[in-house]
């Protein structure tokens, strides 16, 4: 077993119980949290690794696993209407398979697992929309300050709902309403595929430079620059939104970057929040960050 221990803003402790079978244990002033996720409760961090490009350049999985990690952190009780909306398409899938689907109660059975996904999937909606809205000025200030130009950067929540205007955003119940109406049109084919085709599982988010897709047109070095300028824009977010500083973790992205993106991230952070930074090649390095930082070494 091996043992992490760290004290969270001088006044909570926290414990980290890591076993080589198991889930791992999390305690906070020795007492064990119920759910791993409680832990957002009490520290906030923002996690930049080099295979974060994902998020920007591959398949949209990838985009709603970093959209729902900035919910999460904005929002901890975020994480129990994700594993709900889970927990319900995989009971559904199920139903489609076995042979309760060809039984007279069918299409109650149907009905009540649409109106159970119309509501969660709503309130995920509203969150994923609202995070996205109040981020986005964040990235476009990075983006701008990281590629020292005036490109107009665009993100668009591409999700399955039907046209809804923003007023109707406001309100749960024509949202929901809307995803009802869009569950019943597609029974017929879900009945024959037993998978869902619509919800926010299938939600996805789209970059843009000059109203050009990041993903299809973007080079190595824009998609780069708006992958650190979405993580540098999460951590603001979750500065100005809690009033608190997230811990900062660069996991070897530095090999990813070129010598001036390297040099334009390194003297962005640190200043306010604390910030950890893993590498294989201490040369790659400013000498004036190496003199400010405690050098672990493995």
């Amino acid at each position: 077993m091996a043992v992490v221990m760290g004290q969270i803003d001088f006044k909570d402790d926290l414990k980290l119980n890591l076993f080589r079978k198991g889930p791992k244990r999390i305690y906070v002033n020795e007492s064990i949290l119920k759910k791993q996720s409680e832990i957002k409760n009490y520290i906030r961090s923002v996690c930049f690794c080099s295979n974060d490009i994902d998020i920007v350049r591959s398949e949209p999985s990838y985009r709603r696993i970093w959209i729902d990690k900035v919910v999460s952190q904005l929002e901890p009780v975020y994480l129990d209407l994700i594993i709900r909306f889970n927990k319900l398409l995989k009971q559904r899938s199920h139903f489609w398979r076995s042979e309760s689907c060809l039984n007279d109660h069918s299409s109650d059975i149907v009905e009540s697992f649409d109106i159970q996904m119309s509501i969660i999937s709503t309130r995920i909606f509203r969150r994923r929309k609202r995070a996205l809205l109040k981020i986005k000025p964040y990235v476009e200030y990075w983006h701008n300050y990281l590629s020292k130009s005036k490109e107009q950067i665009g993100i668009n929540f591409l999700s399955g709902i039907q046209k809804i205007s923003p007023e109707e955003e406001e309100e749960e119940e024509i949202i929901s309403k809307k995803i009802l109406e869009q569950l019943l049109n597609q029974r017929s084919l879900e009945a024959l595929t037993g998978k869902c085709s619509f919800g926010p599982h299938r939600d996805d988010i789209e970059f843009l430079i000059n109203n050009f897709s990041v993903r299809k047109y973007g080079s190595s070095g824009q998609q780069r620059t708006f992958i650190l300028a979405l993580k540098m824009a999460e951590l603001d977010l979750l500065t100005k939104t809690l009033n608190v500083q997230p811990i900062l973790i660069l996991d070897d992205v530095l090999a990813e970057l070129d010598i001036t993106r390297q040099n334009l991230l390194l003297n962005s952070v640190g200043k306010n929040s604390q910030c950890f930074i893993s590498a294989t090649h201490l040369d790659k390095l400013n000498q004036s960050l190496l003199n400010s930082s405690q050098m672990i070494y493995l």
